[in-house]
């Protein structure tokens, strides 16, 4: 068992990291859908909008922090009105796995000046988990820009991921949000099912191990290896 004191040393990590990612490894690869939903605040009241978006995860090299081992995904998805070229979301950031304490870290970053790490606990072979960030927090905060902190302060972000026994998975997003001039919070609401229209590129670790298995296969050296454990 590893030394608690010990902040420095750091794990043997499997450089293969699509065998590693637990319960988000239905996620890997490039996804799309025609049938988002979306719900926001308008000066009329709530607003729905379907949308169309283009996801897409990839592997990245096993992350440490000393002791602590990551896998992950780092992803893109880019969303826009149906029949638009205008961009209506744009969103980059990571998903992690962590092996040793079941804890799933969804990272977001959008282009309107707010970030937000999103948490959650899930069993490595979970089809469903859910994730939250909350206003305050030093582990799983939210931080935005002046003019959102006061016109749109967000107080809580909740996802809900599920992956379905037909290859595709769903998200539920619930955004809490103090508008100012409101009364009540407003709940921003996005959900969408994905569909995969492309593969995983592995990571570059795993290429890399890929690359040398197959040059070592095509010299003949486990052929020779066989006929030297037989003579």
């Amino acid at each position: 068992m590893a030394d608690p004191a010990d902040i420095y040393t750091e794990p043997d990590a499997d450089p293969d990291t699509l065998k590693n990612l637990g319960p988000l490894t239905g996620m890997a690869g490039i996804w799309t859908s025609a049938g988002g939903e979306d719900v926001h605040p308008t000066a009329a009241g709530p607003e729905q909008q379907v949308f169309i978006e283009r996801y897409e995860l990839q592997p990245i090299d096993p992350q440490t922090n000393g002791p602590q081992l990551l896998y992950g995904l780092r992803y893109h998805t880019h969303i826009v009105k149906p029949g638009a070229v205008e961009t209506f979301h744009d969103q980059v950031g990571y998903w992690l796995w962590e092996p040793a304490t079941g804890t799933v870290f969804y990272s977001l970053s959008i282009p309107r000046g707010q970030i937000a790490m999103v948490v959650g606990h899930a069993a490595p072979g979970a089809k469903t988990f859910r994730l939250e960030a909350v206003r305050g927090s030093e582990t799983n905060g939210i931080v935005s820009n002046p003019f959102l902190e006061r016109a749109f302060k967000t107080l809580q972000v909740t996802i809900e991921v599920t992956l379905h026994p037909d290859g595709t998975w769903s998200y539920e997003q619930d955004t809490v949000m103090a508008v100012a001039g409101a009364k009540e919070p407003f709940h921003h609401t996005n959900r969408n099912t994905l569909r995969k229209i492309g593969e995983p590129t592995p990571n570059p670790l795993a290429a890399q191990q890929a690359n040398r298995t197959a040059q070592a296969s095509s010299l003949g050296i486990g052929s020779l290896r066989l006929e030297g454990g037989r003579s």
